[in-house]
C-alpha cells in the first residue's frame, strides 16, 4: 500500500484526505515515479472545488490531486524509452500527484510531461517547475516579449508571477508587476517596479512609465489586460492565463501546454546559474496537505507552496 491525497466531493481543504491506496506499478510503456515533493498551483483546488473546472479537465470524484511532482524513477516498464531506474525526474500528472507514486507514460507528452531534474536543483524546487514555469514561459511567448518592452505584469507575486517577471527581466524588458502592497519589498527583489491593483490601475501605471508600456500579461484575471488596452496596448500584445477561452478585446489567451518544447531545459539553465530564483515560501509534510491547501488558496502566499513525501526531506 502507500499514500496518496484523494477526495471524494468537490469542496474546500476539508474534502482532502490523505488514503492509504494500493500501490500503483509501471506497466508497458509506462516508468513509475517515487515522489518525493509534490508543488500546489491554483489550478489543485480550483479544481478540488469547483465542478465545472474539474470536467474541464475530464476529472470527477472520487479524484487525486496535484500535478506538479518531483523524484526519482524507480521502475521502468517495458518498451518504456527515455527514462532509467535512478534517474531523478519532475513532471505533470494531472489529478494524482501528491501521492508516493505516479506512473507516466512514454514518451511523455503536452499534457503529462516528465523531464529530467538537473544535477543541482532540489526535488523540492523542481517540483514547482511545471506549471508555474511552463505557463509563464508561455505568457511572455505569446506577446514576443523582447528586449526594451515596458510589460505590465498582473498577479507578480504569485506563483506564476514569480517566474514571469525573472523570464522577462532576463529577456530585457522593463517589468511593472501589479500587487498588494504586502508584496512591494518580495517584487522590489527581482527588479520589479510594483504597482497596487484596483480602481485607478492605469493612473497609477502612467506614472511608472510616461513613456507607455508595450506589453502586458495578466496572470490572475482581467484587471491587467482591461488596463493594458486602455493604455493603448495592441491585443496581440496582451495575454491572460485566467479569463477563459475568450478574453477581453480579444487579447492572446494561453497556458502552460503552449510553452515551447525547449521552455522547462531553459527554465532549469537560469535557475542552475542563479539567473532565477524559485521562493519556497512554505513547505507541508503530505499529512498537512489541508492546511497546505488553505494557505496556498489564499492567495496572499509569496512565491510556491510545496508538499513533501518523502520522509526527512521536509
Amino acid at each position: 500500500m502507500s499514500r496518496a491525497v484523494v477526495y471524494e466531493s468537490f469542496g474546500g481543504p476539508e474534502v482532502l484526505e490523505v488514503r492509504e491506496v494500493p500501490e500503483p506499478h509501471a506497466g508497458p510503456g509506462e516508468v513509475r515515479v517515487r515522489v518525493a515533493a509534490a508543488g500546489l498551483n491554483p489550478m489543485d483546488w480550483g479544481i478540488a472545488s469547483q465542478p465545472e473546472a474539474a470536467a474541464r479537465f475530464g476529472i470527477d470524484v472520487p479524484a487525486g490531486f496535484g500535478f506538479d511532482f518531483a523524484g526519482v524513477v524507480d521502475e521502468v516498464g517495458a518498451g518504456a524509452a527515455g527514462f532509467a531506474v535512478g534517474d531523478r525526474v519532475h513532471g505533470g500528472a494531472l489529478g494524482r500527484a501528491v501521492a508516493d507514486f505516479v506512473v507516466v507514460k512514454t514518451p511523455t507528452g503536452a499534457t503529462e510531461p516528465l523531464w529530467h531534474t538537473p544535477d543541482g536543483i532540489s526535488d523540492e524546487v523542481a517540483a514547482t517547475l511545471p506549471v508555474a514555469g511552463m505557463t509563464a514561459a508561455a505568457a511572455l511567448a505569446a506577446i514576443d516579449l523582447r528586449a526594451g518592452d515596458t510589460v505590465l505584469v498582473g498577479g507578480a507575486a504569485g506563483g506564476v508571477g514569480v517566474f514571469a517577471v525573472q523570464l522577462a527581466k532576463l529577456a530585457g524588458a522593463k517589468v511593472i508587476g501589479t500587487a498588494g502592497p504586502g508584496t512591494f519589498a518580495f517584487l522590489r527583489q527581482f527588479g520589479v517596479e510594483p504597482v497596487t491593483y484596483g480602481p485607478g490601475l492605469a493612473d497609477r501605471v502612467r506614472t511608472l512609465a510616461p513613456e507607455g508600456v508595450t506589453a502586458a500579461t495578466d496572470l490572475f484575471g482581467i484587471e491587467t489586460a482591461e488596463t493594458a488596452l486602455a493604455l493603448g496596448v495592441p491585443a496581440e500584445r496582451i495575454s491572460t492565463i485566467a479569463a477563459g477561452p475568450n478574453p477581453p478585446g480579444g487579447v492572446r489567451a494561453t497556458g502552460g501546454f503552449d510553452a515551447s518544447p525547449d521552455a522547462m531545459e531553459r527554465i532549469g539553465d537560469a535557475v542552475l546559474a542563479g539567473a532565477i530564483t524559485v521562493p519556497i515560501a512554505a513547505a507541508f509534510p503530505v499529512e498537512q496537505i489541508r492546511e497546505a491547501v488553505t494557505l496556498q488558496a489564499g492567495r496572499h502566499v509569496h512565491g510556491k507552496v510545496v508538499i513533501t513525501l518523502r520522509p526527512g526531506l521536509h
